[in-house]
């Protein structure tokens, strides 16, 4: 299972700093064990499993169903696991907003630490953020990237996007596990209670559409404009994300020279192009469906806390002392484990961590 989505209603707010800094302190301890009992590949596969992951922020108190779960989850792993990062072997990049632009960079700190060559996994981070805005156009704009990733170059992403309109927020999990593309089927595990009707060119079915739009992005731009001038004038069907409204001939040429210069090989190339986005693929997918007979898929890859209380009261307010108290029980079990007592430790295996 590589992928997964959820769905969670927009809310504001931030975690109170009192909450926050608890939520730090069990997200390490958490995850030491994880690592400590399974290895650092483990926690990313927990990571990318969507169920896990709400379960995990239930956990650590925040609200249950609201979408500031998923950037207040990310941030409290990011500071909780900074120090110990290094012996743990698992490194947290990016964030919400601006911090998630900075992704790159946080990860080629760690590979010029550690003396490795980490430009696959920038490029990785800078894909699947691609992939989830351009290739699969949903309606949520991507607000927020986490980019976990290990020594040994194994990755997970856990990123979240935006819909104003109807208020909800969609989570996209990565794990690099198996994963052989990043444009086709890259989405395994999906939880929902709101479908959408979008432009998914990460469908088997959308083979053939990718084909030709890279064929042709890489024809020169007044054959492929002399195309789509075609497409305005056919009776357009009504879709939610295409539309031939906003997508004007003259703003394509400049982006159609650079692909044309670039002669991209497949689709992903044609993707990871710098300027091509959101509105370019739906032109070309536009001009494969409707002239070159070469369907795009509509269909949505959809499939859809209770230990310290939540941060809105519910189901409770948040437990305090209960919560500092499973802070301290994670703490000494780690400590036996260090000297040992693997079997007292091995009582966390019955906790049920995993959904998997």
């Amino acid at each position: 299972m590589r992928t997964g989505t959820a769905y969670l209603p927009l809310h504001g707010g931030n975690a109170p700093r009192w909450l926050f800094d608890r939520m730090a302190l069990l997200a390490c301890e958490i995850t030491i064990v994880i690592v400590d009992e399974y290895g650092p590949q483990e926690f990313l596969l927990r990571i990318s499993h969507p169920y896990w992951f709400q379960s995990f922020g239930c956990v650590l108190g925040f609200d249950w169903h609201s979408s500031g779960l998923t950037t207040t989850v990310g941030g409290a792993l990011k500071v909780g696991l900074k120090d110990v990062s290094n012996d743990l072997g698992l490194y947290v990049a990016g964030g919400k907003g601006g911090t998630s632009r900075k992704t790159p960079s946080e990860i080629e700190n760690v590979s010029n630490q550690l003396g490795k060559d980490f430009s696959k996994l920038i490029y990785s981070s800078k894909m699947s953020a691609k992939v989830d805005s351009a290739a699969l156009q949903d309606g949520y704009q991507l607000y927020h990237h986490n980019f976990f990733f290990t020594k040994g170059g194994d990755w997970a992403v856990v990123q979240q996007g935006m819909h104003e309109a109807n208020h909800y927020a969609r989570r996209y999990h990565w794990l690099s596990d198996n994963l052989t593309s990043f444009v086709e089927e890259p989405h395994a595990a999906i939880a929902s209670n709101l479908k959408v009707r979008p432009l998914n060119l990460t469908s088997k079915n959308s083979f053939g559409n990718r084909l030709v739009s890279t064929s042709l992005a890489a024809e020169k731009p007044e054959k492929t404009l002399k195309q789509f001038t075609k497409v305005l004038e056919l009776k357009m069907p009504h879709r939610e994300i295409i539309g031939k409204s906003d997508i004007k001939p003259k703003n394509l040429q400049k982006v159609l020279l650079s692909t044309y210069e670039k002669q991209p090989k497949n689709f992903e190339q044609l993707l990871s192009i710098k300027g091509v986005g959101p509105k370019t693929i739906r032109a070309l997918a536009l001009i494969s469906e409707l002239i070159y007979n070469a369907p795009a898929s509509r269909e949505d890859p959809v499939k859809y806390s209770f230990a310290h209380g939540g941060k809105d009261g519910t189901p409770y307010p948040v437990d305090r002392k209960t919560y500092d108290k499973s802070i301290e029980i994670l703490r000494t079990a780690i400590k036996k484990a260090t000297i040992g007592d693997h079997d007292k430790i091995k009582a966390f295996n019955r906790l049920s961590f995993s959904l998997l």
